[in-house]
């Protein structure tokens, strides 16, 4: 079962289809017990990879979270694509990006009794434009994720 995270988690998606190629993530949202939602740019090798190879595994590491989600994305069709993003976003940053639906087959829990996670990666918009666009496509996801 997947745990909770706080929103803007930073987590690292893995895929294949080659050398094992990682990206930080930060449009997470959990999607029920076992799958979750993120967006990806459309430009992304990492999007490419997953088209070929759906297998794939994001990495979680927030405060008291340390887990691998591991399954097979489907990057959703257009139609779904524009409806997420389209909805407050202006018409260049819906033409951007994809969103994309990881089917957890399994969870690696990283946790142990012997260590605890304080925080996640810290980290901060620098553009008031894009952290507009995140929060707008989290929220987004979101409603995709509630039907």
């Amino acid at each position: 079962m997947l745990p909770d995270w706080p929103d803007g988690t930073v987590a690292t998606l893995s895929t294949g289809g080659g050398d094992p190629h990682a990206i930080p993530v930060s449009t997470i949202v959990r999607a029920g017990d076992r799958a979750l939602l993120f967006v990806l740019a459309r430009r992304r090798e990492s999007l490419a990879r997953l088209r070929e190879d759906p297998r794939c595994a994001l990495t979680i590491l927030a405060a008291r979270v340390a887990c691998t989600a591991i399954g097979r994305a489907t990057v959703l069709d257009a139609e779904i694509s524009e409806r997420v993003v389209a909805v407050r976003l202006d018409a260049e940053i819906s033409e951007r990006v994809v969103a994309v639906r990881l089917d957890v087959e399994r969870v690696q829990d990283h946790s142990q009794p012997t260590f605890e996670i304080l925080e996640g990666v810290r980290w901060r918009w620098t553009d008031e434009d894009a952290e507009r666009a995140d929060a707008e496509m989290r929220e987004a996801l979101r409603r995709l994720a509630a039907g």
